[in-house]
């Protein structure tokens, strides 16, 4: 066997989560794009959103929904980013709902929104308590559509290929041990965040930060690396393996946080990291492991309905949250930081971009907004693609034999 390939396409995407697909279905079916995922295309974090995606209900809406991302960013966000993402999300939303994701609707047809921390009103969109996952498999089911995307599973990013100071591509790995050497006109970066770094974390551990590695030793900008988010409400288990997240949107729907005593300690609808504090402070205080989530204040139907998978992840766990709380602990969530991006998704390098999670393109600050995180990957997955349309190379790139072997 032939442990190395050259393959050849007009651009790759190392990362199959919603950021990596969106982008692929907003390219020219001309376009021929490869698809690279870490693992199985079940594994990507996305997958894993609960809560819902936000969307600016109407203009009156804007000066606060502005206003709750900039607070819970600590105003430490580039306010364009924060800007387009506002303006360019109900787009977003219409063309979900265009391909079939399913969010939940009221009687008379309009769309049904709930509420998380730090935002001043309901203005989030969802599907049941695994809106992440139903967003995912549509977009996924719509790009395996696509004659001109290939998709390679458990195929490993391990360096990018550059000429003349321009990304010309990547070089993977697949499991079989095969080496791989990707030329493209384009390289998009999209491979998550950073837990599988962490101990606890609501990740999949295979999201290690390789994107970001990759892109320091080949001193490509990266901007606030430190900026680390914890969840406050994670299912407290000794058992090994990811920290199953119970949805913040359970608080926006009447679920309190309480001590050992059975006392509400904090006010469980501010910032995540503001509530995360206040976790961790009273778990010292009191020499606990963790604390209590009590639905008693949500209607069982409610739990039912909206909180389905969190209700059976609790019953398999020991916890039937329709009688008694559940034991909550923080565990690392998500990353504000990355790759330094523009307002097109464009790194410090040409022909190179970086959408999701490995991008930091500062709509989220020091802290991010419960919800903005889908919101942004698709308005600025799309970004990316159209600045790829308009930027493109005049010249024919590379021939049809050549991507032939890509299949």
């Amino acid at each position: 066997m032939n442990l190395y390939r050259d393959l050849y396409c007009d651009v790759v995407i190392a990362g199959c989560g919603v950021a990596g697909l969106y982008t692929a279905l907003h390219l020219p079916r001309d376009k021929r794009v490869l698809m690279l995922s870490k693992e199985d295309l079940e594994s990507c974090d996305s997958m894993l959103a609960q809560g819902g995606i936000c969307v600016l209900r109407g203009p009156e809406d804007y000066d606060s929904y502005f206003e709750d991302t900039m607070r819970a960013g600590h105003y430490e966000n580039r306010r364009e980013s924060v800007d387009i993402m506002l303006r360019e999300s109900r787009q977003a939303i219409d063309t979900l709902l265009d391909l079939g994701v399913r969010f939940e609707k009221n009687a008379d047809g309009s769309l049904k929104y709930t509420r998380e921390g730090a935002h001043s009103q309901p203005r989030i969109c969802y599907h049941k308590d695994i809106t992440g996952r139903e967003i995912t498999t549509v977009l996924a089911a719509q790009v395996k559509k696509l004659p001109n995307v290939k998709m390679m599973e458990y195929t490993e990013m391990t360096d990018m290929l550059i000429a003349e100071g321009q990304c010309v591509g990547i070089t993977a790995r697949k499991r079989t041990g095969e080496i791989l050497k990707i030329y493209a006109g384009d390289t998009v970066l999209a491979t998550g965040g950073i837990g599988g770094l962490y101990e606890h974390s609501t990740n999949f551990p295979i999201l290690t930060g390789d994107a970001c590695r990759i892109a320091r030793e080949h001193d490509i900008a990266l901007e606030n690396m430190d900026y680390v988010q914890i969840h406050p409400t994670c299912l407290y288990s000794k058992k090994p393996g990811r920290n199953f997240l119970i949805s913040e949107s359970a608080r926006g729907e009447g679920a309190v946080i309480l001590n050992h005593k059975g006392e509400r300690f904090v006010d469980e609808l501010l910032p995540r990291d503001v509530v995360t504090q206040a976790i961790q402070e009273e778990m010292a205080r009191e020499g606990v492991e963790h604390e209590w989530l009590s639905f008693e204040h949500v209607s069982p139907d409610v739990i039912r309905g909206h909180f389905p998978n969190i209700y059976q992840k609790c019953l398999e766990e020991g916890y039937d949250i329709l009688r008694e709380p559940a034991p909550i602990v923080p565990a690392q969530h998500y990353f504000m930081g990355g790759i330094h991006v523009d307002r097109h998704s464009a790194t410090t390098m040409a022909h190179l971009y970086a959408v999701g999670e490995t991008s930091c393109n500062g709509v989220h600050g020091k802290n991010r907004l419960a919800s903005n995180s889908l919101l942004e990957s698709l308005v600025f997955a799309r970004r990316a693609a159209l600045h790829m349309m308009e930027n493109g190379k005049e010249e024919e790139t590379y021939g049809s034999d050549h991507y032939a072997a890509c299949c």
